[in-house]
């Protein structure tokens, strides 16, 4: 066991949490998704066989998915290792991300559930109750990162919307969550959040004094989502790997449109009074 994990498998009960997930230490090995699908139980994705990366994205039948990057050389330093060309040289290397639920401060799906089945719970994670939720699917446009998503044939007696449950039911005990139990190179680390955005700006400074001036530490704490349970350290903008630069919940986007929309109808208002009076 490595001395991340052994520090952090007995975080105290209501200690806010989140993960930490390293692309510069992640080798695409993807033990992180086998053990979140085992330990959980999360069914195979339908039609998943797509090569290396078969799980394509994150959705109700895959809850960790570590995408596969191919980086440019010529664009900024070596990271992974290289794929020699027919000429001999190296442009490319890869690239690996693996990517979960952002369990935001300000969750779109928790805001947009109208049955009260997303709740936010002690550690900070924002949890699904299958047995209270309805199907409705609000929670899918509500999520600013496209991470929730519903099953075509949910579990019996379960509304159908899943996605990362941050390993509540381990966490409860004292464990760490599957995946960062199961990464190899400690990509995926777990802890006490504070700690963990400490660590990533360390590590960004480490990486930097590398050469790699194009690291950045995901954590959108300045736009309406609050900061996130699940901080990136990326190479290259969040864009490359799918993520808003400026995520923002939905309803906060939706207040411009009612906004004006009320504008409109209060003008409507005084143009008709207006032309009675006339």
């Amino acid at each position: 066991m490595s001395s991340n994990q052994a520090r952090h498998d007995h975080v105290e009960t209501g200690t806010t949490v989140g993960f930490l997930t390293d692309v510069s230490l992640c080798i695409g090995c993807k033990a992180c998704e086998v053990a979140c699908k085992e330990w959980n139980q999360v069914p195979a994705e339908p039609g998943c066989f797509r090569g290396y990366d078969n799980t394509a994205a994150l959705g109700a039948a895959t809850w960790r998915h570590v995408q596969f990057l191919e980086r440019d050389q010529r664009l900024g330093a070596q990271v992974a290792g290289p794929m020699t060309g027919a000429d001999g040289e190296a442009p490319f290397s890869w690239l690996f991300h693996s990517d979960v639920c952002r369990h935001c401060e300000v969750a779109g799906c928790l805001e947009y559930c109208p049955t009260g089945a997303i709740v936010r719970v002690e550690t900070g994670a924002v949890v699904v109750q299958d047995d209270v939720c309805n199907g409705c699917g609000y929670c899918v446009v509500g999520c600013p990162f496209g991470v929730i998503d519903r099953r075509e044939d949910p579990l019996p007696g379960a509304g159908g919307a899943y996605k990362c449950t941050f390993c509540y039911d381990r966490q409860k005990d004292g464990l760490t969550p599957a995946c960062a139990k199961a990464c190899p190179t400690e990509s995926i680390q777990f802890g006490p959040l504070d700690d963990l955005r400490a660590r990533a700006a360390e590590r960004a400074e480490v990486l930097r004094a590398r050469g790699l001036d194009d690291v950045t530490v995901y954590d959108p704490r300045g736009t309406s989502v609050g900061g996130v349970h699940a901080i990136s350290l990326l190479v290259g903008a969040p864009e490359a790997y799918g993520l808003p630069a400026r995520p923002e919940v939905p309803l906060v986007l939706q207040r411009a449109s009612w906004t004006t929309a009320a504008l409109a109808g209060a003008a409507a208002v005084v143009l008709t009074l207006g032309a009675f009076r006339l």
